[in-house]
């Protein structure tokens, strides 16, 4: 390999980084509009397993926006990402996958005990798709693999 392409894997791998940490982000302050911005044309999004729905972007912000006003504070942790580049898998290299695992501490709405620490807590992990567009690199596709969580007896239904 050449310098060069060594250059340019380092460049895409950081790019995707800033996709998946942009994507946490937006999920945590709330940013929908950053939230469906981060997604490809035709891209979806899959929360199935932790009891949310799939669908394309516009409909599973639209899904986020009710369900995270349940959830005041959130502070979402996406670790352990690896990265693989569709050059990997014979293509052109315009594509990559993440598996990146997550913890999810939460605090609901209306808990008002005077503490500010989560009573909600679940972790899992991420499958993310990616694909290189005009625009740099896009989410295809998320899948949220819930493995566990934590919550008090009474909690609200997710819309």
């Amino acid at each position: 390999m050449t310098q060069r392409v060594d250059l340019a894997t380092v460049m895409d791998r950081l790019a995707v980084d800033e996709v998946i940490t942009e994507y946490a982000v937006a999920v945590d302050d709330g940013d929908w509009e950053t939230y469906q911005g981060l997604f490809a044309p035709g891209g979806r999004a899959d929360y199935r397993s932790a009891g949310g729905i799939e669908g394309d972007a516009a409909e599973v912000g639209g899904w986020l926006t009710r369900s995270m006003e349940l959830f005041p504070m959130r502070q979402h942790l996406i670790v352990n990402r690896r990265i693989r580049f569709g050059s990997l898998e014979h293509d052109t290299g315009d594509t990559a996958h993440v598996q990146a695992d997550y913890i999810n501490p939460m605090r609901f709405a209306g808990h008002d005990s005077g503490s500010t620490a989560p009573d909600f807590v679940c972790g899992g992990r991420y499958a993310f798709t990616l694909v290189r567009t005009y625009e740099g690199w896009k989410l295809r596709e998320v899948v949220v693999r819930e493995k566990w969580r934590h919550a008090p007896d009474q909690q609200p239904a997710m819309p």
